[in-house]
């Protein structure tokens, strides 16, 4: 990895896309934040946290900024070298993609680190290992559980697209309340059940914007948006192209 460790970032309604080959954590300051990592989206704002591991492809964007505090891990063998027994926990955390809530305390450690000299190593490199140490219970190993019965959801989504959805449907289908099946996709998905909804229906919606010649009106409503304006926006937001751009894109290639 190239570059600090520590840095504090500006985030704008420029969509930026990569992957890198560490992991790296953002925590929100000010501002929201759209991020979706391997096409499962969240939002990011103060108290917030979005995981991703190394490899991970992610997308972020933020219609009116953001600012945050950005941790890169410089790799396996600098945590390791650098955490020593707290490492395996580290390494827990790292390595699937999540978005965590952080308690006062953590907070006020990202506040203070935000306002400090970020871009002295020593600050940087210290700072970095008393976020992740803080981090660590959210790392600590949990109970096996059957996964959510995800292909039950798709199906029920798929077949009621076009019209309203309710978490508590989802939750009938997992046997779960809905307050369980919330805490359930935060540990699993790093979204909540509503974010997964609307994510299943916009898929549909580019599938048939890409393969299919229907007026967009048509599409949108049976995706259920009412609105061809806040559907063609929630495309902009999720695929960083316009309902119209992406079909052209589609036929380019």
């Amino acid at each position: 990895m190239v570059g600090p460790i520590l840095s504090l970032r500006h985030y704008r309604d420029e969509l930026l896309a990569h992957s890198h080959e560490h992991p790296q954590l953002v925590f929100g300051l000010r501002g929201h934040l759209d991020f979706e990592v391997q096409g499962r989206g969240t939002r990011i704002d103060r108290q917030g946290l979005i995981v991703v591991p190394a490899g991970f492809h992610h997308t972020c964007a933020s219609d009116a900024g953001s600012h945050c505090l950005v941790l890169d891990i410089p790799g396996e063998h600098w945590l390791r070298e650098q955490m020593g027994g707290h490492a395996e926990a580290s390494h827990r955390l790292l390595e699937r993609p999540a978005a965590l809530l952080l308690d006062g305390r953590q907070q006020q450690l990202v506040d203070w680190l935000a306002a400090s000299a970020v871009d002295d190593p020593l600050i940087s490199r210290q700072g970095a290992l008393l976020l992740l140490a803080s981090l660590n219970t959210a790392a600590a190993p949990t109970t096996p559980s059957k996964r959510l019965p995800y292909a039950a959801f798709d199906a029920h989504i798929e077949r009621h697209a076009a019209h309203p959805l309710q978490v508590a449907d989802l939750a009938r289908l997992a046997g779960l309340s809905g307050a369980r099946l919330h805490a359930r996709f935060i540990e699993e998905c790093g979204m909540t059940p509503m974010d997964y909804i609307r994510q299943r229906r916009l898929f549909k919606a580019r599938q048939l914007i890409v393969l299919t010649s229907l007026p967009m009106g048509e599409i949108a409503a049976q995706v259920g948006y009412s609105s061809q304006s806040a559907f063609s926006a929630a495309i902009l937001r999720a695929f960083g192209l316009t309902p119209l751009a992406l079909r052209r894109e589609s036929g380019d290639n």
